[in-house]
């Protein structure tokens, strides 16, 4: 009987993640003539030698590792932040955390679209904004995404606006399971708010942060949506993410060996992230 309640949650696994899986890595030994997917030859580990020597490749991981750690920070601090002033509680608090939970429901390709005519040089609202309070001295004095130098940061903002009010209710959950009479003995002890913060708030936050940065940092890792409607990896590779990169060597250029191992070494490094991450999470006593 358990078999048969179990079976259809192994055959989806199969279909969806096992089969591809196991068709992923075979594809990244062989070397594929796109005019005829038929015709391919075995090349052994020369797909992954040539990922691994590829400045391109190099470059897409620095930018990766530089989005996700960026991003995740910037949500991990505003999130805090936002959580501490809601978890107080004021007037308008439960309207204003309506409010800034709105960008959790907009897709992700979505949410890119928007952000890409926000920060459009041509017409885009955040521009003209800057420009009518003096910041700028014209409409198209920042691109926002056609210059190398700042597109990726672009993208992070539209990363950050989206993702920001997922880390502010996991730990507004966390908050707000603190019991207040920590907070009263320590007062009665003299504890000004820094030490109530250091010594009561985030020990007792800890696995909610865990929790949180952990699901940011496997989810960034994994961008795409936004970075495809907003830059799609440019200009010149300055916002080419490993997921973009992939895309476009599987598709665009045709190269589905060199992708394949591409994927296979994100999915063994994913792998292996989530293991360490899933540890520290049941085992939150071990430092």
């Amino acid at each position: 009987m358990l078999i048969i309640f179990c079976l259809p949650a192994v055959v989806m696994m199969l279909m969806f993640f096992l089969i591809p899986a196991v068709k992923l890595v075979v594809d990244s030994f062989f070397k594929y003539d796109i005019s005829n997917m038929a015709g391919k030859s075995f090349v052994g580990l020369k797909n992954f030698l040539a990922v691994f020597t590829s400045p391109k490749f190099v470059l897409c991981v620095a930018n990766t590792v530089k989005y996700v750690v960026i991003a995740v920070t910037i949500e991990f601090i505003l999130g805090l932040l936002l959580a501490l002033m809601l978890n107080v509680g004021f007037k308008g608090s439960q309207i204003m955390r309506t409010l800034m939970l709105t960008p959790l429901m907009m897709a992700p390709l979505v949410a890119g679209l928007v952000w890409k005519y926000l920060l459009s040089d041509q017409f885009g609202i955040i521009n003209w904004g800057l420009y009518k309070l003096g910041i700028i001295n014209n409409v198209h004095s920042i691109m926002w995404l056609s210059n190398p130098k700042i597109s990726l940061y672009s993208c992070i903002i539209a990363d950050t606006w989206l993702c920001t009010p997922f880390m502010m209710l996991v730990l507004l959950a966390g908050l707000q399971g603190i019991d207040p009479t920590y907070y009263e003995a320590a007062r009665i002890d003299g504890a000004g708010t820094l030490k109530l913060f250091y010594h009561i708030t985030l020990p007792l936050l800890k696995p909610n942060i865990v929790i949180a940065i952990i699901i940011r940092v496997m989810d960034a890792l994994r961008s795409f949506d936004t970075i495809w409607a907003m830059t799609q990896g440019g200009p010149n590779f300055s916002s080419e993410v490993i997921s973009t990169y992939i895309y476009k060597a599987n598709v665009r250029f045709g190269q589905v060996g060199e992708a394949s191992a591409m994927a296979v070494i994100f999915m063994l490094a994913l792998l292996v992230l989530a293991s360490i991450f899933i540890k520290k999470v049941w085992n939150p006593n071990e430092d």
